[in-house]
């Protein structure tokens, strides 16, 4: 479903060129739920946004579903961004517009015909169970429901993937749960691959079945977690997975 091959992506910065993704390869299988994690400035970000190009790599392939998105015109990208939804840390909602609306605005983008949006977007707002809200404004939600309202934009065009981009780092401990069980429940019930980005081996522990562990813009570690966990091939592998396991680890990380 997605697989990059040797990325490579660099940033210019007031201090010289930053390389943020080395020669970084990886596959994720349709249907998985697959976590990124990391510290902060690992390149996990940069990483999750290479996977519907908002971040054009510097070099190497990026493909979705046998397609490498680096080689299409701009019209055709666009269209398989369709099929690639995505929820941010910050939720990333229009202020000035209605839930119904905010779920509306990429069926509006796609051009999709009014009954359809309407349709839709009930459809998506029952989903994350937020039918009675969709004509409030974002400010009256809170925000463990205006990340709902954003699983719900990123679900009205009916995608294929969904990218994660630390969605739980905003909330607390019990909205973080929630809104892992929605997750939980749309990969289950639509198939959806899903890229969770996150700092938090407690997200990766409820919610994925694979993960990576990202330093210093390279993947250092790749865990099956269905498969018991043995060996380590890193400092910041073992430190996460023992710190999260209470198990004596022999790093110590400051966070």
């Amino acid at each position: 479903m997605i697989e990059l091959k040797n990325i490579q992506k660099s940033f210019d910065t007031k201090d010289g060129k930053f390389q943020a993704l080395k020669d970084v390869s990886i596959k994720i299988q349709e249907g998985e739920i697959f976590g990124i994690i990391g510290f902060s400035g690992a390149g996990k970000s940069t990483l999750l946004r290479v996977m519907n190009l908002l971040e054009r790599p510097d070099s190497g392939e990026v493909n979705i579903n046998g397609k490498n998105l680096c080689f299409l015109s701009r019209k055709d990208l666009l269209k398989e961004r369709q099929s690639i939804g995505m929820i941010f840390q910050n939720f990333n909602l229009l202020s000035n517009k209605t839930i119904a609306e905010n779920v509306e605005f990429p069926l509006k983008l796609a051009r999709e015909k009014k009954s359809e949006r309407i349709k839709r977007v009930a459809e998506c707002l029952e989903i994350v169970g937020l039918t009675n809200k969709k004509d409030a404004y974002p400010v009256s939600l809170s925000g463990g429901q205006r990340q709902r309202v954003g699983i719900a934009r990123a679900l009205a065009s009916n995608p294929k993937i969904l990218l994660c981009d630390e969605p739980t780092s905003a909330l607390d401990p019990r909205t973080t749960e929630n809104i892992l069980e929605f997750l939980k429940k749309i990969n289950k019930q639509f198939g959806i691959t899903i890229v969770v980005v996150t700092h938090e081996m407690e997200v990766v522990e409820q919610i994925c079945n694979k993960v990576a562990v990202m330093e210093n813009g390279e993947i250092v570690e790749n865990f099956d977690l269905k498969e018991p966990i043995t060996e380590f091939h890193s400092e910041i592998g073992e430190y996460l997975f023992k710190h999260l396991l209470n198990l004596e680890a022999k790093v110590d990380y400051v966070i």
